[in-house]
C-alpha cells in the first residue's frame, strides 16, 4: 500500500492545471496499490488555492502558506516534513518541480523517478516508464528506497477531473532551512497572452526555420493560430534565429507538448524537436521536402509551398 503526496503547483495564488496531472498520476499509485493520497498547497495564497483543489477525490488538503515569493531552499524543509508521512512524493516535472522536487528527496534519502510517462503497478510493486534518448526508448524504472519522489511528464497524464467530494483543508507547520537566506527571491516575469498557455492548449500551431522571418510568422502563422483557437510554438532553430520569444519552443530542451491536434509548418522534424511533441494525438506536417523526417510521424501530411498551403487552410476555416 502506497500514499502519496501531491505538491501543488502556484501561479498567483491559484493551481496551475500541472498539479491535476499530478494528482492523475498519484490517484493511479494510490489506486494501484490500495493507498490513498493528499495534496500539499505551499506558498502565497496557499489556502485560497487549497479551496479549489477539495473536490479532486483527496484525503485532505494540506496548506504551508509561505510569503514572499518561491526558492526551492525556501520550500523544500517544509515539502519534505510533509513528505516524511508519505510513500511516494509526487509533482509534475515543469520547471516548478524539477527545481523542487530533487532537493526533497535529497532530504528525504529518497529515490528519484524523474519525467514519468507511466505508472506500473504488478503485485502492489511499483515501477515507472519514463523516455530516455530523446524519447527513442522508454526504460522502466524501480526505486528501492523506503520513501519514493517522482515527477510526472504532463503531456502523458491527463488533467484530472473533478470528483464532487470535499477534502478536508488542514494547515501544517512552515519548516525553515538556514539555507533559504542565502537565496533571494527578486521577482517572477509571467508572460500574458490571451491565446492558450503552450502546454495546456488542445490545438498547437508551431513553425519553424523555413518561415525564414518574424514577419513571416506573423502573416502566415498566427492568422491559423489565431483562427483555431490554438496556441503557438516553434522549433528551436526559429526560437534562436529570432522569429520568436525563446518561451514559445517545442522540443527536447523546451516545452513538451501532446495536444488534440499539433501542426508543424515548415519544421523538418530533428530528432529534439520531435522528443517535445510526438505524443499528440493528431499531427499534420505542412513541408516542401517530401522526405522531410517529420512526415514518419505525422498522421497528415501536405507536401508544398507552405506560403501558399497554410492562407488556403486559414480561408478555408473562415468560410465554416
Amino acid at each position: 500500500m502506497a500514499n502519496v503526496l501531491v505538491v501543488a503547483e502556484l501561479l498567483e495564488g491559484q493551481s496551475r492545471k500541472t498539479t491535476l496531472c499530478a494528482v492523475t498520476a498519484a490517484k493511479q499509485i494510490a489506486e494501484g496499490t490500495g493507498g490513498s493520497f493528499d495534496i500539499l498547497s505551499i506558498g502565497e495564497g496557499a489556502a485560497a488555492a487549497a479551496a479549489e483543489l477539495t473536490g479532486f477525490g483527496a484525503g485532505k488538503v494540506l496548506t504551508a502558506e509561505i510569503a514572499g515569493g518561491y526558492t526551492c531552499e525556501k520550500y523544500a524543509a517544509t515539502v519534505a516534513e510533509v513528505a516524511k508521512g508519505y510513500d511516494v512524493t509526487v509533482a509534475c516535472a515543469s520547471t516548478y518541480g524539477k527545481d523542487l522536487l530533487p532537493r526533497v528527496a535529497a532530504k528525504l534519502d529518497a529515490g528519484v523517478a524523474s519525467d514519468i510517462a507511466a505508472v506500473n503497478v504488478d503485485g502492489g510493486k511499483l515501477s515507472y516508464t519514463r523516455p530516455m534518448y530523446a524519447g527513442n526508448v522508454s526504460g522502466t524504472v524501480e526505486i528501492t528506497s523506503d520513501k519514493q519522489v517522482v515527477t510526472v511528464r504532463q503531456s502523458e497524464f491527463d488533467a484530472a477531473a473533478a470528483s464532487g467530494g470535499d477534502s478536508a483543508i488542514e494547515e501544517v507547520a512552515v519548516q525553515t532551512d538556514p539555507v533559504a537566506d542565502k537565496v533571494e527571491f527578486l521577482g517572477v516575469e509571467v508572460v500574458k497572452s490571451e491565446r492558450p498557455e503552450l502546454t495546456e492548449a488542445d490545438v498547437v500551431v508551431s513553425g519553424g526555420r523555413a518561415l525564414k522571418s518574424a514577419e513571416n510568422f506573423s502573416s502566415v502563422v498566427e492568422p491559423l493560430v489565431d483562427a483555431l483557437g490554438a496556441a503557438m510554438g516553434a522549433s528551436r532553430a526559429a526560437c534562436d534565429a529570432g522569429y520568436v520569444a525563446p518561451e514559445l519552443q517545442v522540443g527536447q530542451t523546451g516545452k513538451v507538448v501532446a495536444p488534440k491536434l499539433y501542426i508543424a509548418i515548415g519544421i523538418s522534424g530533428a530528432i529534439q524537436h520531435l522528443a517535445g511533441m510526438k505524443g499528440s494525438k493528431t499531427i499534420v506536417a505542412i513541408n516542401k521536402d517530401p522526405k522531410a523526417p517529420i512526415f514518419e510521424i505525422a498522421d497528415f501530411g501536405v507536401v508544398g509551398d507552405l506560403h501558399a498551403i497554410v492562407p488556403a487552410l486559414r480561408d478555408e476555416l473562415g468560410t465554416r
